[in-house]
């Protein structure tokens, strides 16, 4: 294996790391410094552009800048059951390689090594009791995903024959009502197979490419389905078999950490994660039904949302209509509609409208579903008394 052990020295710049790796000079760094103020490109690139440094140099100035291992992907033959660790749409939209694995710790290569946040998020999905970074590029991670993961490609149907090869029909409970009594200790088992653990995270990784709103888990007496809302209209997707319900909707209680023994009563929680460098907010919403638990997620990406009145698609006079009631010192305001129908981002956006620093504002909210700099907000907790009235 290609790899070069790093010391710990995050507190150093990369030019001067690369300096002291007697890859460039002092004065190529200024000059390069000079047209990163120019482009806003990172200095790598920059100096990777003027042909100054390799694409190797710059991976291990930041390895050492990091304290992580760079690796050499194009150097590397890499297991299959290595590879296997990580599906390929977790690879590629976390830019991602796994390279090795020794004992319980598995070391992925990143393409972007700054998202060192990454690694806590996909701890959490593939459910590795230790995952380690290493320093790689974009471009080689490309290479690498070309190499292991293009000739096959992950799909729902693919994922969902795994499934019923591992957990077959005779193992899952396939009609459980709530009221039934149920073996915890198999449902939290195959809650955590990594066939169910790899629906969930595809069907996830997919909804936030195609910018859904809401994603909806539904049991119904012969099927079980999963839909997803985009601009307000639902659509459904391969549905995967009835008997997996149980197991998927306390896969996501344990993701939330609610309580997966608990099936008669509503439960509400929250899942943060960070998507490719984007914070991404999920609400999870548990109502028990006739046939199972009903299992809602919210999908909050900031990313893809613009908090801002001139962006809503108002009309010229419509938009000073509301600007003007923004602006009053007092009064109330009602914001109605069904869901999806953009109730939070209009809130959201007049917020960011009144904001500034001359004025105060206090929010209460149930719950808090983006966090706005410079207001105060407070998220409302009826089980402990803080209530809109209180």
């Amino acid at each position: 294996m290609a790899v070069a052990h790093a010391a710990l020295d995050s507190k150093k710049l990369l030019g001067n790391i690369l300096v002291e790796m007697g890859v460039v000079s002092a004065e190529q760094v200024k000059d390069a410094l000079a047209k990163q103020k120019e482009t806003g490109a990172p200095l790598g690139q920059v100096l990777m552009k003027e042909g100054v440094v390799k694409e190797e140099d710059v991976g291990r100035a930041l390895g050492a800048q990091l304290g992580m291992d760079f690796v050499d992907l194009d150097e590397m033959n890499i297991p299959l059951e290595v590879i296997e660790s990580v599906s390929p749409s977790m690879a590629q939209v976390y830019k991602i390689i796994p390279v090795s694995r020794d004992g319980g710790v598995l070391t992925l290569a990143l393409g972007h090594p700054d998202n060192i946040q990454a690694l806590d998020d996909l701890k959490f999905l593939l459910g590795e009791p230790e995952i380690r970074g290493a320093v790689s590029t974009p471009e080689a991670v490309d290479r690498a995903f070309a190499k292991y993961y293009a000739e096959n490609p992950e799909t729902v149907e693919g994922i969902i024959s795994e499934i019923a090869k591992e957990i077959p029909v005779s193992e899952a409970r396939t009609g459980a009502t709530v009221t039934e009594t149920i073996d915890f200790d198999s449902i939290a088992e195959m809650a955590e197979s990594r066939p169910v653990k790899r629906l969930l995270n595809l069907v996830l990784l997919q909804a936030i490419k195609d910018r859904a709103s809401d994603i909806h888990f539904e049991p119904f007496e012969d099927e079980y389905k999963i839909r997803y809302r985009i601009d307000g209209v639902l659509y459904e997707m391969v549905p995967p078999p009835r008997h997996l319900s149980m197991a998927i909707s306390s896969r996501i209680k344990v993701m939330a950490n609610l309580d997966i023994a608990e099936r008669r009563l509503p439960q509400d929680g929250r899942i943060e994660l960070n998507i490719a460098g984007n914070p991404v907010d999920l609400r999870i919403s548990v109502l028990p039904t006739m046939f199972g638990e009903s299992v809602v997620m919210r999908i909050l990406d900031r990313s893809v949302v613009s908090l801002d009145l001139e962006q809503l698609g108002l009309r010229a006079d419509e938009l000073e209509i509301v600007k003007k009631q923004v602006d009053k010192p007092n009064g109330i305001v009602l914001c109605t509609g069904p869901t999806g129908c953009g109730k939070t981002t209009t809130l959201y956006s007049a917020l960011n409208y009144a904001n500034s620093v001359e004025i105060k504002i206090i929010t209460t909210e149930d719950p808090v579903e983006y966090d706005l700099e410079g207001i105060i907000q407070v998220p409302i907790r009826e089980d402990i008394g803080v209530t809109f009235a209180t």
